[in-house]
């Protein structure tokens, strides 16, 4: 057993499964449905068929993150029974919560000197920051020592992509991220928008693609351009999806019949309710290993 614990935020958006399978620690984001706070915790709360149901029916959502006193309340158990801790965050290019993780370890460190503490900005999300999880665990599993695993993390967190398309544009003009008008003549058009996480880990939109059909054929095409040798790529592949589970399962096919040497099936996810409650229903999100993110 390793002397410390692997931890992220919730919003990596895997399985509870997944994480208690990995030894993989996790703390919550919280949002707000209707006026009604609830812990951001993989489903647990609130199934997520009933909160996409419940953002398709109009309810308004928002979000909150973790603050530096549930950080320190969460690190300390772990510190007390003399491990050490390496956190990844959420993309600092999509939120703020490092900063409340640095606040806590600053504060924890006076009471644990002889503790390390690592924070590390994933500057990913959703299942393509849980794929870094999951590789960290396999590396921690491995015999990587909580230095060397810290290392090996701000070296290669940029070679994770992450690529994203929307078949649904309510929630985008709804929270102001894409104009009334654009979004009138994106939905006449069936348009769907391509977007992908550059090098400071923010949403940046790539191509304006006409019908799923062809965001589909677009999306595992971006994988065929990145990915870690190309067709011979053989790491593992996530997706997640906000209520959109048969878009998910044509592109899950798409990429297994183009990749024969992946590892393992596609991991479907669900889109966590934290980054759920910006993006609403419809979006698809492609996530695996390629070439480093310049921009």
């Amino acid at each position: 057993m390793s002397n410390y614990i692997l931890s992220c935020c919730s919003t990596a958006d895997l399985q509870l499964s997944h994480f208690q399978a990995r030894d993989i620690h996790f703390i919550s984001f919280h949002y707000l449905l209707d006026g009604v706070q609830l812990d951001d915790d993989l489903g647990q709360s609130m199934p997520f068929e009933e909160f996409y149901a419940r953002m398709a029916a109009g309810a308004d959502t928002s979000t909150s993150q973790v603050n530096s006193d549930e950080f320190e309340a969460y690190f300390t158990p772990f510190l007390e029974a003399g491990q050490d801790i390496l956190h990844v965050t959420l993309s600092s290019g999509i939120s703020g919560v490092i900063n409340s993780a640095l606040i806590a370890k600053e504060n924890l460190q006076k009471k644990f000197p002889e503790r390390k503490i690592y924070i590390v900005d994933s500057l990913g999300a959703s299942s393509g920051y849980g794929l870094l999880m999951d590789t960290l665990a396999d590396l921690r599993d491995g015999g990587m020592d909580v230095t060397a695993l810290r290392d090996w993390a701000e070296a290669n967190k940029l070679n994770l992509h992450h690529w994203f398309f929307s078949t649904d544009l309510s929630f985008y003009i709804k929270g102001g991220r894409i104009s009334k008008t654009a979004g009138m003549f994106g939905k006449l058009l069936s348009i769907c928008p391509l977007l992908n996480m550059d090098n400071q880990g923010r949403l940046i939109p790539r191509a304006k693609v006409r019908t799923k059909h062809k965001v589909f054929k677009e999306i595992v095409s971006r994988m065929k351009e990145h990915a870690e040798g190309g067709l011979d790529y053989s790491g593992k592949c996530f997706i997640s999806q906000s209520a959109c589970v048969e878009d998910a399962k044509v592109v899950a096919a798409m990429v297994e019949e183009t990749f024969p040497k992946l590892n393992g099936r596609v991991e479907i996810n669900y889109v966590g309710t934290t980054i759920g409650s910006h993006t609403g229903p419809g979006t698809v999100a492609l996530f695996f290993w390629g070439d480093k993110r310049e921009a």
